[in-house]
């Protein structure tokens, strides 16, 4: 709009900058958009990973209360125990 009003090659070099400026920074919004998602699907499977670690410990934690209940023992019994 600014070289229509101006009609100057000054004003129309201005234009074309703009112009050039704005096709950059849609580019710019474009890869930044394919960098958050690729950062949420990081963030996606890093949840899931915490979730199975989380799970593992819990089962981990059953094993030692099982193993640390008293157990009845079975074989040769002495007199002496």
């Amino acid at each position: 709009m600014l070289s229509i009003v101006l009609n100057s090659t000054p004003a129309v070099q201005v234009n074309i900058q703009i112009v050039r400026i704005f096709t950059r920074l849609r580019k710019l919004l474009s890869e930044h958009t394919e960098l958050k998602l690729e950062i949420a699907d990081i963030k996606k499977h890093l949840q899931n990973h915490d979730k199975n670690i989380e799970l593992v410990f819990t089962y981990l934690d059953e094993l030692i209360e099982k193993q640390t209940q008293s157990r009845k023992r079975i074989g040769f019994k002495s007199d002496e125990l």
